[in-house]
Order: structure tokens, then sequence, then C-alpha cells
């Protein structure tokens, strides 16, 4: 079972970076192959409905953005750490929410309406200041 540990989260001004790491662990170890199985970030405002960010396959070949992060938002992963990163830049206070790392066994999972991962993070809070 993959289990992921999201850190890196916290206050940031409008226009600046954070990057958020997700550290996986049993993903070197699933069935499935590094070409398919993916990881990616989602992040859920008070009131607001989840929302998937992007997303990267285990060997980096293939990722996926939200139309509404591309340009500012760079997933990438570190196999060797065995950790997920989402670089975030020209922050906005509308970013401010709770991001969540997730795990599946193909990257086109991360954008159909479903609620079960093979793997969740417990999150972490990134609040954009104006």
């Amino acid at each position: 079972q993959v289990h992921l540990v999201e850190s890196g989260g916290g206050v940031v001004q409008a226009g600046g970076s954070l990057r958020l790491s997700c550290k996986a662990s049993g993903v070197s170890g699933s069935i499935y192959p590094p070409t398919s199985y993916a990881l990616g970030w989602f992040r859920q405002a008070p009131g607001k409905e989840r929302e998937f960010l992007a997303a990267i396959t285990w060997d980096g070949g293939k990722s996926e953005y939200a139309d509404s992060v591309k340009g500012r938002f760079t997933i990438s992963r570190d196999t060797a750490k065995n950790t997920v990163y989402l670089q975030m830049s020209s922050l906005k206070p509308e970013d401010t929410a709770v991001y969540s790392c997730a795990a599946d066994i193909y990257l086109e999972l991360f954008t159909v309406p479903k609620n079960e991962f093979d793997g969740w993070g417990q999150g972490t809070q990134v609040t954009v200041s104006s």
C-alpha cells in the first residue's frame, strides 16, 4: 500500500512562490509499471469542491495539468528520494487551500470524477495573503 506525506505548506504573500513535497513509500514495490503509476496533487478550499491540479507518471514520461494552474505550477518527481514536488509561483489569494497528494495506477484517473485513490496524503495548508 502506498503511503504519502506532504510538506512545504505555509503562508506566502500574493505573487510569491512555494514548493510542496510529497514523500511516497511503497511506490517502488507497486505491481504497476512506472510508466503508468502516477502521483498528483489536488486542493480543496473551504466550501469548494476538490480540484485536480497536476499529475505525473512515476517515470516522469507523462504529466497533466489543470488549465487553472498551467504556466504557474510545475509538477516533478525525484525517484531517488521517492518524492513528488509541486512548484507553485505567482500565487494568488484564491490559491489558498489544503493541498493533498494522491497516487493511482493510471495518470488518466486523476482527471475523472472519483473519490478513492490508491494513496492519499493528509494534506498541507497553503495560505496566500493579499
